[in-house]
């Protein structure tokens, strides 16, 4: 699975989990991609694309 979204490029950020008692270990945080057919200069393909894209009314689904 891509783990960057099609229209903003939004990918995977990483950062340090940290516990109560103050130990940091490594994570990643993954953006919500979906599966969506979406109009890619005027044509319907089916790509990863992130949720707050399709909120946003960035990615135009096709029907």
């Amino acid at each position: 699975m891509a783990k960057k979204c099609a229209i903003c490029g939004k990918g995977p950020s990483r950062g340090h989990l940290v516990s109560h008692s103050n130990i940091k270990t490594k994570r990643t945080w993954y953006p919500n991609l979906q599966r969506a057919r979406v109009l890619i200069a005027g044509r319907p393909q089916k790509v990863y694309v992130c949720t707050s894209c399709l909120r946003s009314g960035k990615a135009q689904r096709a029907v």
